[in-house]
């Protein structure tokens, strides 16, 4: 290896830091479109049937029956629109912040129900409401919204990612080799 080479990656912070400093920022698509299909799917289903998303919201026995059809009718919205700004990389952290809140929302609701007893699919992904006891999968249902939490984590901390409207929308204070005009 030349010296050259050599003072070059040490000075950046030791061999391989600068290919994962410019891979960050595409990890960072990667999360954004990763979640965006999430909210996208899941909005999609419950839109499709309004009154089956808000009878998955009554099934969770927690909310003032004059609650449940507006939250069940509205939530759709809510997951489709948190999709778009995603996919086009708009108000990324908030909008990872808010994803990351729902999810908590939805993993405590659903611990809730089994801790309670109540037999019911969540309605996360279309259907929901009770269930025989035999068809619940809480577990499973908690540790995949704690997967879909991983990304929404990563883009509240790192939301700067390539491709994104806050790129061209943002002033330009990343160092040239760190631009994501570039691509």
């Amino acid at each position: 290896m030349n010296a050259a080479l050599v003072a070059d990656t040490t000075a950046r912070g030791g061999a391989g830091r600068p290919a994962l400093r410019r891979a960050l920022p595409w990890i960072g698509v990667a999360a954004r479109i990763g979640l965006a299909v999430v909210w996208a799917w899941a909005g999609w289903e419950k839109a499709a049937n309004p009154a089956q998303a808000a009878q998955a919201v009554r099934a969770f026995d927690v909310l003032p029956e004059s609650l449940v059809e507006p939250i069940g009718y509205a939530l759709p919205y809510l997951e489709l629109g948190l999709a778009a700004l995603l996919l086009i990389g708009l108000g990324t952290r908030i909008v990872a912040g808010l994803s990351a809140l729902l999810l908590v929302v939805f993993i405590a609701g659903i611990a809730q129900a089994w801790s309670r007893g109540l037999a019911i699919d969540c309605g996360c992904f279309g259907g929901g409401g009770p269930i025989a006891p035999d068809q619940t999968k809480y577990l499973q249902e908690i540790l995949r919204d704690l997967a879909f939490m991983v990304p929404a984590v990563w883009l509240l901390f790192l939301p700067r990612t390539r491709l994104s409207a806050d790129a061209w929308l943002a002033v330009d204070d990343l160092p040239e080799d760190d631009d994501p005009h570039d691509d």
